[in-house]
C-alpha cells in the first residue's frame, strides 16, 4: 500500500552518512539519487517494495518535523530492533522510547523503539509478534 514516505533534510550530505550506515545493517541501500532535484535520495531493499526518501523541501524552505508523524520500519526479529535503535543512538539520532514491549505478549505483541533522526524525524523499529 505504501510506495515510499520522504522526509525533509536541512543537510543531504550529513541526512546520506546517517541512513547509509543506519539502513546498511538491515540489508536496505541507496535506490535513486537525484542530486538536482534538492538531492532527493531514495533507500529501500529493491524496487517494488516499500521506501524511505531523503530531501531538501521542493519550497526552498527549511525542513521541518511535523507533529505526530512518523515512519515505522519492521524488522524480523527483537534483537534487530534493538540494534537499530543502537546504531541510531551511535550515528547521532535521539532517543524517544528504547526498545522494549508494549502491551502484552502473545502473536500481536508490539515491541518497538523510537528515536529522531539529526535533522529531528521520527521513526520506529518494531516487531509484531515473538522473539
Amino acid at each position: 500500500m505504501i510506495g515510499y514516505v520522504t522526509l525533509g533534510t536541512n543537510d543531504v550530505p550529513r541526512a546520506q552518512a546517517f541512513y547509509d550506515a543506519l539502513f546498511g545493517t538491515i540489508g536496505a541501500k541507496r535506490l535513486m539519487e537525484m542530486p538536482e532535484h534538492g538531492g532527493f535520495t531514495m533507500y529501500g531493499t529493491g524496487f517494488g517494495s516499500p521506501a524511505l526518501v531523503i530531501t531538501n523541501p521542493y519550497d526552498g524552505a527549511a525542513a521541518n518535523v511535523g507533529n505526530g508523524t512518523m515512519v515505522a520500519i519492521p524488522m524480523k526479529e527483537r534483537a534487530q530492533v534493538d540494534a537499530f535503535h543502537a546504531k541510531a543512538m551511535e550515528l547521532g539520532g535521539s532517543d524517544e522510547g528504547a526498545p522494549g514491549l508494549r502491551g502484552d505478549e502473545g502473536p500481536q505483541a508490539f515491541y518497538g523503539a523510537y528515536f529522531r533522526d539529526p535533522d529531528g524525524n521520527k521513526l520506529c523499529a518494531f516487531r509484531m509478534g515473538g522473539v
